[in-house]
């Protein structure tokens, strides 16, 4: 029996070992539900303070309950590990690890490669390998196959290989993991197939496309789409305010069109890893050949932009106030990217309190998911949100809606409120001391 019938009757029978390289947001999800679906797995990560938390029964990821992780605990089928020694053991390994950009906006692929000489070192014939980590269109093909082709085994008759893009909504209550239709592309169709069958015991939807570079491309295209919306958003959000226009009474009309519009909303800024990182890796490999992706690289240096504005619209309606704004205190309600998660990559808040601190401002910061901030200049530690707290403030600035807060009071305590996510008027909340974005 060849290589590629034993690992599909593996996956069959659950017989299949699978090991997931990087336990972060997209990671762990993936691992805990192969060990609900009865599969042993392990989860490969170098950082020793997430292997002992897992080993502790302890989440560290919002999306994953401490419940999830001790009932997967006792069930015994999942080990969490700093040993790559696993990846020999293993019949299926999925790699999760960080993309990041650099500072020059450039993509930082140095976790694919370290992650794919790891397999090399340790790679067996019988191997099915899935890369998740969003990356630039070719990177399999010509970075991660030709590491793995060093181990002497043969694409296709001793491994497969193929890339799935990550689709991972965190904090988003009716998608998950399981009911995100999920996108996958093999080296060719037994890798495209294997992927499929694998995938298909935990995703109810598993759609297949024709190489490693129409999936790759497939996540970019996504978020570039949100990208550019955004930004285009965010714009018309600022001719709006000039014009003396309220542009989420303009959305609000325009989307009762049944066709022909999607609503997409302003805010204070772009965070977490995706919108703000992943239509880089396109323009960047867009450069590589010679094309000049025009519109992602304006919406990207339009959204990068409002943080700042923000903050010069809070400055200016402090001015207008007769408030000195040297001695002026600034509270920011939120400081996580997106509402009712702790994750801090990209926040816009981050960008905010940076630029008001710059300018003499003395600012403080509420939020209950993220606890303390320590990054790069800002040392401080969440306030608890007292009446107290909000009427020694001479302004407010709502940059994370998240669903715990109560708005109520903040509307009736404070002298005056920046909401950058329109969250009063969703709460029904109206008042004089309420500025829109």
């Amino acid at each position: 029996m060849n290589t590629y019938s034993v690992l599909r009757k593996k996956i069959r029978d659950k017989s299949a070992v699978i090991t997931v390289v990087g336990l972060g947001y997209v990671g762990l999800p993936i691992a805990l539900e192969f060990c609900k679906k009865g599969y042993k797995v392990f989860g490969l990560d170098n950082n020793t303070r997430r292997i002992k938390k897992l080993k502790d029964g302890i989440s560290y990821i919002d999306d994953i309950s401490t419940e999830d992780v001790k009932k997967i605990n006792k069930k015994k089928n999942f080990s969490a590990t700093t040993n790559a020694g696993v990846l020999k053991l293993s019949d299926v390994i999925i790699v999760c690890v960080p993309t990041p950009l650099r500072k020059i906006k450039e993509p930082d692929i140095s976790y694919i490669i370290d992650a794919s000489r790891s397999m090399r070192k340790q790679m067996r014939p019988g191997q099915l390998i899935i890369v998740e980590s969003t990356t630039y269109p070719g990177t399999t093909r010509e970075v991660i196959l030709p590491e793995l082709e060093k181990s002497g085994l043969r694409l296709g008759e001793d491994f497969y290989l193929a890339f799935s893009p990550e689709r991972i909504d965190p904090g988003n209550p009716k998608y998950s993991l399981t009911n995100i239709p999920k996108i996958i592309g093999g080296m060719d169709e037994k890798d495209t197939e294997l992927g499929k069958f694998l995938y298909s015991r935990i995703i109810d939807k598993v759609v297949g496309v024709s190489s490693t570079e129409a999936a790759e491309v497939t996540k970019l295209l996504e978020n570039t789409f949100r990208i550019v919306n955004i930004g285009l958003i965010n714009e018309f959000a600022i001719l709006c305010n000039k014009l003396g226009i309220d542009v989420w009474e303009v959305i609000r009309a325009a989307d009762t069109k049944p066709f022909g519009f999607m609503p997409f909303y302003p805010g204070p800024g772009i965070g977490g890893h995706c919108i703000p990182a992943d239509p880089m890796y396109l323009s960047w490999k867009a450069r590589k050949v010679g094309f000049e992706t025009k519109m992602i690289d304006i919406a990207a240096k339009t959204n990068r932009k409002i943080p700042n504005y923000v903050v010069k619209r809070a400055v200016n309606i402090l001015k207008k106030g007769k408030k000195d704004v040297r001695r002026a205190k600034v509270l920011i309600i939120g400081a996580a990217y997106k509402k009712d998660v702790n994750d801090l990559r990209e926040s816009p808040a981050l960008d905010i309190i940076k630029d008001l601190m710059k300018r003499g401002i003395k600012v403080q910061y509420h939020d209950n998911h993220v606890p303390y901030l320590k990054i790069h200049d800002i040392k401080m530690r969440s306030r608890k949100l007292t009446v107290e707290l909000l009427k020694k403030q001479d302004f407010v600035i709502v940059v994370t809606d998240h669903s715990y807060l109560d708005y109520k009071k903040i509307a009736g305590n404070s002298k005056l409120i920046l909401d950058t996510r329109n969250v009063f008027w969703k709460n029904k909340i109206k008042g004089e001391n309420i500025i829109k974005l």
